[in-house]
């Protein structure tokens, strides 16, 4: 899963990255608020982590232009704005959540969690449906009944396709959301992976639609 992570802190900004890979995600660093307007409005992020007090343009400007034109990837504000007031319209201009400087680690990474599972609606830890589920607290499948374990990139690639069950993602579109900005993607990165996911599963846990791209069975 991708993440844009907005901090123009470099500590800040190298902790969280360092500890954000650690958990399986791909992270794009960006430490302007215009650079991280550019970068979000590219889209396929899971999420989005966004520090308030950036040169060139703040961040509130930043999600509230986010928000004008539609987009509604989670937002986690970290930040060290610390009144009331400046919580409340944090929230109001459309974050999903508000932290304030200095925070715990895994209170960040619980927390981005919790604003991705409500994007879906689920009330738990699962996101899926049907034969295939996944487990967002242990980073397992559970394909009919049965749990296995995903390496981060299969639980990013699994992530993608159980947004949208039954939608059929591009190899481009998967790409996109499991490979952040420099890493090395191979011509046949995204086969590689299903291959593997297949092996652990079966061959009618993710589909291939010829010539288009790749899906979960809808219910």
């Amino acid at each position: 899963m991708r993440v844009l992570l907005v901090e123009d802190d470099e500590m800040i900004g190298a902790n969280l990255q360092l500890a954000l890979e650690a958990a399986g995600w791909s992270v794009d660093w960006v430490r302007d608020g215009v650079f991280a307007h550019h970068a979000w409005n590219e889209g396929g992020y899971t999420c989005v982590l966004l520090d308030l007090g950036l040169p060139r343009d703040d961040g509130l400007q930043v999600l509230k232009r986010a928000r004008a034109r539609g987009d509604t990837t989670p937002v986690l504000i970290l930040t060290a704005r610390d009144t009331v007031a400046q919580r409340v319209q944090g929230l109001d201009c459309g974050a999903d959540d508000y932290l304030l400087k200095p925070f715990d680690l895994q209170e960040v990474l619980a927390r981005m969690r919790a604003i991705t599972r409500r994007r879906h609606g689920a009330a738990d830890s699962l996101l899926g449906s049907g034969d295939v589920q996944l487990d967002m607290m242990t980073r397992e499948v559970l394909y009919k009944g049965q749990r296995e374990q995903l390496t981060a990139r299969e639980y990013a690639l699994l992530y993608a396709l159980l947004e949208r069950p039954g939608a059929i993602l591009s190899r481009e579109q998967l790409e996109n959301r499991i490979y952040g900005w420099g890493e090395e993607v191979t011509s046949n990165a995204v086969d590689v992976l299903i291959h593997g996911m297949r092996r652990k599963l079966d061959n009618d846990a993710i589909r291939n639609v010829r010539g288009l791209g790749w899906r979960v069975p809808a219910l």
